[in-house]
């Protein structure tokens, strides 16, 4: 199969149908083999009759449906753990991204041999209380992850089917899915300017909050990449310093007070010095962060996947 086409949807029943007829008229114009896999992510209206109508008429298309709503990157995971095309494109179903495109990103994936092809939507139909954060969203990505992509969050991607097998999209995840991929050793990572369609039918599914998650997403991806197998070097190294620093202030203390004692000058006690309690609770979050680096490390050496690793070609192996 040439490409599987994964589309996440919440309540967007008006636009199923017109957005199968589009993508399977793209399909047959260039001849591809393909399956649309619509994952209803807890829908209220009837995008999954839609989905079911869609399915019973045409072999290609086929759905998965959610008890209630987890989230779209809960959608694309189950997604592509069913996805069977040699290339995989994710597109949102409010036909803000246009079929279209596919074809030249499917080429950019299997002929040119890029791992990930992230669309850039340059010229947005989106209200400045929208497109404003998304640029602060996607500086600041390009600066954490080192991926230099202008729009980290849209929704048309192709994936070489090999990417969409190693990674797990959990959480908000969907939006750092290059770092994910990055991560794994996928590293042929590039974009492609997209067409953005004013929105057609219904209004958007996100609020503001997504900001706030995706900057704590970002975090937490930027440190598990760099520390999940070795927390001891994060936690242990900032610990230890904490711990010096403090001992070091009780040491100029404990010296200050002998030079006083020893030439009979009256001081007070250490105790009423401010520096004697910042130096106790620096040496305190010094040490449980100390531990904290222990407790993670054998953590981490318990894992089932501490020894997970991606693996690009084998030569001359039976396994």
């Amino acid at each position: 199969m040439d490409i599987s086409v994964v589309i996440p949807l919440f309540n967007e029943e008006e636009s199923l149908p017109e957005l199968y007829k589009w993508i399977d008229r793209v399909m047959k114009d260039h001849n591809f083999s393909y399956e649309v896999i619509f994952i209803d992510d807890g829908s209220s209206d009837s995008s999954w009759s839609i989905v079911e109508e869609l399915s019973s008429q045409h072999n290609e298309a086929k759905g998965i449906q959610f008890r209630r709503n987890y989230g779209k990157s809960a959608a694309l995971n189950v997604g592509f753990e069913h996805a069977q095309g040699d290339v995989v494109i994710t597109m949102d179903a409010d036909l803000q991204d246009s079929p279209d495109e596919i074809p030249e990103l499917y080429n950019l994936i299997a002929k040119e041999g890029n791992h990930l092809i992230s669309g850039w939507k340059k010229k947005r139909y989106d209200p400045p209380s929208k497109t404003i954060p998304t640029k602060l969203f996607n500086w600041a990505t390009r600066k954490m992850s080192g991926i230099y992509l202008h729009d980290f969050n849209c929704g048309l991607k192709a994936y070489d089917i090999e990417v969409v097998k190693s990674i797990e999209v959990y959480g908000e995840m969907h939006r750092y899915i290059p770092m994910l991929a990055k991560q794994a050793g996928f590293d042929r990572i590039r974009e492609k300017v997209v067409e953005h369609r004013a929105r057609k039918y219904g209004s958007s599914k996100f609020g503001m909050s997504r900001f706030v998650n995706g900057f704590l997403d970002l975090v937490t991806i930027s440190f598990v990449s760099k520390y999940s197998k070795r927390p001891m070097h994060i936690f242990g190294l900032i610990g230890t310093l904490m711990f010096v620093i403090g001992f070091g202030i009780v040491i100029y203390l404990g010296a200050e007070k002998a030079y006083f004692l020893y030439n009979h000058i009256p001081k007070r006690l250490i105790a009423d010095n401010p520096l004697f309690y910042i130096a106790l609770t620096t040496m305190i979050l010094g040490t449980l962060l100390f531990l904290a680096g222990f407790l993670g490390e054998m953590i981490s050496r318990n894992a089932p996947d501490r020894n997970v690793y991606y693996v690009r070609k084998k030569q001359n192996l039976d396994t």
